[in-house]
C-alpha cells in the first residue's frame, strides 16, 4: 500500500510537471518558469532525483539569462548523476549534455561546449528510434555542424 502510494505521488509530481511543460509550450515562459519554481520549493533534498532532474532540466529552458539556464542545466545533470542507478536516468544523458553544450555557446566557451557535445554524442547510443530520441539526434546534428564537430 505505501508503495503505491509512493508511486501514486510520484506520478502527480510528474502530471504537474507535465503540465508546466505544456504550458511552456504553448507560449507562457514566465507562468511556466514561476510554476516549476514552486514545484521545485515543493520538492525537498530528498524528492526522488529523477523527479529534481526533469524540474531542473526543464527550469533552464524557461531562463532569460544564458548564466542562469547553464546553472539549471547543471543542476539537472547533478540530480542525474545522484540517480545514476535508475534506468530512466541513462536516456536523459544525451539531451542533459547537448543542453549543456548548448548553454556553453551561448556563453562563447567553446571548450566546455565541445566536451559535452562529445559526452552528448558518447551517450546517445541508447536513444530510442522515436520522436524523442530523433529530435535529439537532429539538434546533435545541428549543433556538430555549429561547432565544425561532425563525424
Amino acid at each position: 500500500m505505501a508503495e503505491r502510494q509512493g508511486q501514486t505521488g510520484s506520478d502527480a509530481v510528474l502530471t504537474r510537471i507535465g503540465q508546466v511543460v505544456m504550458l511552456h509550450h504553448a507560449g507562457d515562459r514566465e507562468e511556466a518558469r514561476h510554476r516549476l519554481l514552486d514545484l521545485w520549493a515543493e520538492l525537498d533534498e530528498d524528492a526522488d532525483p529523477l523527479h529534481r532532474c526533469a524540474l531542473a532540466h526543464y527550469l533552464a529552458d524557461t531562463q532569460d539569462d544564458p548564466t542562469d539556464e547553464l546553472a539549471w542545466d547543471l543542476r539537472a545533470l547533478a540530480e542525474a548523476e545522484a540517480a545514476a542507478g535508475a534506468v530512466a536516468v541513462r536516456a536523459l544523458y544525451p539531451s542533459l549534455h547537448l543542453n549543456l553544450a548548448a548553454d556553453y555557446v551561448k556563453l562563447d566557451r567553446t571548450e566546455a561546449a565541445i566536451a559535452h557535445l562529445r559526452r552528448a554524442r558518447g551517450a546517445a547510443g541508447v536513444l530510442r528510434d522515436d520522436s524523442y530520441g530523433d529530435g535529439v539526434r537532429a539538434q546533435l546534428l545541428r549543433l556538430e555542424g555549429r561547432l565544425g564537430e561532425g563525424d
